[in-house]
């Protein structure tokens, strides 16, 4: 075997730049991967923005420890009080009394409208997108075609 100090120290330097560079790219590769994902994430955040007196819903994550079926996690609807400073929201329950709790644990409850006294809501007249014969056809004209 052939043992030159010069050759080998060399080498040794050329590997641990190459190692370098593997380091470098990888870092690189790390820090895009970082940002398209950061990109993607904030792209799907929707914001919410709370004022006194909204309606909302509060999660109740300690039902995920006991979960039933058909239960809802959220419990409410609250009526918020004040919106303080860094997410955390004052809310009220039906009975007056206040707790604090983290805005991210609310959602906006929309389903507020109220009918008046003695305002009837017929059902009957429904609009739909097609009647029942059409319906009954077009399924008809789907099996002719194979679909």
């Amino acid at each position: 075997m052939n043992f030159d100090a010069k050759t080998a120290s060399e080498r040794g330097l050329v590997q641990l730049n190459e190692l370098d560079e593997l380091r470098f790219h990888a870092f690189e590769n790390s820090k895009l991967y970082k940002e398209r994902t950061k990109a993607h994430h904030d792209k799907k955040i929707i914001s919410k923005q709370f004022e006194p007196n909204d309606q909302v819903l509060l999660y109740n994550s300690r039902l995920k420890l006991f979960p039933g079926k058909l239960r809802s996690r959220w419990s409410g609807p609250f009526t918020i009080q004040e919106v303080r400073p860094y997410g955390a929201i004052v809310l009220l329950n039906s009975k007056g009394e206040k707790f604090i709790v983290n805005g991210q644990r609310v959602k906006h409850y929309w389903a507020k409208a109220e009918i008046p006294d003695g305002h009837i809501v017929r059902l009957d007249n429904a609009p739909s997108a097609y009647s029942a014969n059409e319906f009954v056809s077009r399924c008809d004209a789907c099996q002719r075609k194979g679909k």
